[in-house]
């Protein structure tokens, strides 16, 4: 799933992260900085932090920008946005209005995956009402799990919106403007400076509690792994 991929990633289960901690750094010390969740007035969610170094400070707001296909060479724009935890998951669910109807869905997992690697399972036409209920009943997963992203598109406009592992939402399309207009409305500030919490090392966590819920939302949409 996606376009855009981390920098730096490790994905860690369980908030173990000692790559990313000075030699000199006592246990407590990382205990102390996993527990770090507000940044000024941004709220992380439970699924990712910055390392321990802070070479991006996590904030709230948008940029815009273009991917480039590696494998086709084409060129699509993307707004990338941050929001903090309070305000995130009905961010994306109103992001999703602009796709229309009718939807794929992808789910990405990567609870049993090396680092650095994950699965995606494809959903083909679902009524975007009938995913947005489901999706209502697993919020605390897909906003708190950093084993845990989702993509939802409209492959014949075409359109997509990310809700990643880092909890970033991902736009994508030759059309934004209906994307910006819903970030305006909840009063998501454009910058141009914007640094991304993926754009720097960072520390992902899981839970075998998540594992679970991952297992229950596969099997409301319909996926299987193959």
């Amino acid at each position: 799933m996606g376009f855009l991929k981390p920098k730096n990633a490790s994905k860690v289960r369980d908030d173990v992260a000692t790559q990313f901690v000075p030699h000199n750094a006592t246990s407590t010390q990382l205990e102390e900085h996993l527990r770090v969740a507000r940044y000024g007035s941004f709220l992380l969610t439970d699924a990712v932090r910055p390392a321990f170094d802070l070479k991006v400070v996590p904030s709230a707001g948008w940029r815009k920008d273009n991917y480039r296909d590696g494998e086709t060479g084409i060129e699509v724009p993307v707004i990338m946005a941050a929001q903090t935890r309070e305000k995130l998951f009905d961010l994306f669910m109103d992001l999703l209005e602009p796709l229309g109807d009718e939807v794929d869905v992808v789910l990405e997992t990567s609870h049993d995956s090396e680092m650095g690697k994950h699965d995606d399972l494809y959903r083909e036409s679902m009524d975007l009402p009938i995913l947005k209920s489901m999706l209502y009943d697993y919020e605390d997963i897909l906003t708190n799990d950093g084993c845990t992203g989702i993509a939802v598109l409209n492959p014949r406009v075409p359109m997509e919106v990310q809700f990643d592992e880092h909890k970033l939402l991902m736009m994508y399309g030759h059309d934004l403007e209906p994307f910006i207009d819903v970030l305006q409305n909840h009063g998501l500030y454009h910058s141009d400076t914007i640094r991304f919490i993926t754009e720097a090392e960072h520390i992902h966590s899981s839970t075998d509690d998540h594992t679970e819920q991952f297992n229950g939302l596969r099997y409301q949409i319909g996926v299987e792994f193959d």
